[in-house]
């Protein structure tokens, strides 16, 4: 059953997988994705990532049947948590095929 006290367009599905993420500069962190959604990722890295940063992202797959999740993001909010990690809001822009 749907809740409808979610006031998002889409639907935020758990996923606590790991993520990589590519900047222009071709620098690679490694990340937690906490969930994802049509619409965002929020991420959990241990570098902060400048608002308005475009990243490449990859979610691999444990299922040869499903390709990787490759997309282009945009941070829209980077906060610094107690534990000293940054999460990351982040846009989709596109997804990769």
């Amino acid at each position: 059953m749907r809740d409808f006290s979610e006031k998002r367009d889409f639907i935020r599905m758990k996923v606590d997988t790991e993520i990589s993420l590519k900047d222009n500069s071709g620098k690679t962190i490694q990340a937690i994705c906490r969930d994802l959604s049509g619409a965002g990722m929020l991420i959990v890295a241990d570098e902060k990532v400048q608002e308005g940063t475009e990243l490449l992202t990859s979610i691999p797959s444990n299922n040869q049947a499903f390709p990787p999740f490759d997309a282009t993001v945009k941070v829209v909010r980077c906060t610094r948590q107690d534990n000293g990690k940054y999460e990351l809001g982040t846009e989709i822009l596109d997804i990769k095929k």
